[in-house]
């Protein structure tokens, strides 16, 4: 049956290949990202990409016309995510602010605007990181990067507490590494045994049907860490 799903993050990387996989299962997906235009050449059929930047609290208002068409949000996926990587010392008060927009504060203002458009069954799924994970192992330079994801994984368990007599639910997915953009910026020199569109077609299958017996669930899915 055809879900309506929300993905974003969708410029490239696992969000790019999760909206393909969508498109081609035959999913209605609305893909934001700060820039589509990868997609937007591709012409995915039932796949609407739209330029919104997640962290300006005026641009969700230009989400109320596309949500218009949707009478029920099936899957959200919010795969956004943003990475500074500098000694502690180094960081700024304005890197914690930009890696917290994106990664903690986009995640629940969007989650905020969509949660009307959810019923039972509906699903979240947050993508967070191995290092917010706590005992998991740490990688200096990622202070701001790490902290932000154990505040979303905090976040997932907090919002599948509230709204678990409407029966939504909301796991995180805590990644290793994956052969992403992202990653490159974290440890350049590394190379990662994942690929993108590997974990793209794991996050597909939970966000279909994994997920079904998980609700406030932090999930390691991880076979290497740098």
């Amino acid at each position: 049956m055809s879900k309506n799903v929300i993905i974003t993050g969708t410029s490239s990387g696992i969000g790019f290949e999760l909206v393909k996989l969508f498109s081609e299962k035959k999913h209605n997906v609305l893909a934001i990202s700060r820039n589509n235009n990868a997609l937007r050449i591709l012409n995915l059929k039932g796949v609407m990409p739209i330029d919104l930047d997640l962290t300006e609290s005026e641009d969700y208002n230009l989400l109320d016309k596309y949500l218009s068409s949707f009478k029920n949000i099936d899957i959200l996926i919010n795969n956004a995510g943003y990475l500074v990587n500098k000694p502690f010392e180094e960081t700024t008060l304005k890197d914690f602010q930009d890696v917290y927009s994106t990664n903690v504060f986009s995640v629940a203002m969007l989650t905020k605007k969509i949660i009307r458009f959810m019923s039972e069954s509906s699903n979240v799924v947050n993508i967070s990181s191995i290092g917010g994970v706590q005992g998991s192992m740490k990688f200096s330079g990622l202070s701001a990067y790490s902290s932000s994801k154990a505040a979303l994984n905090i976040l997932t368990e907090m919002l599948a507490e509230e709204y678990k007599d409407r029966k939504i639910h909301f796991n995180s997915l805590a990644l290793g590494s994956v052969e992403t953009k992202m990653l490159k910026k974290a440890f350049p020199d590394f190379k990662a045994s994942t690929s993108a569109i590997e974990m793209a077609n794991y996050i597909y299958q939970f966000s279909v049907d994994g997920y079904m017996f998980l609700n406030g669930k932090i999930v390691s899915v991880s076979s290497t860490t740098p």
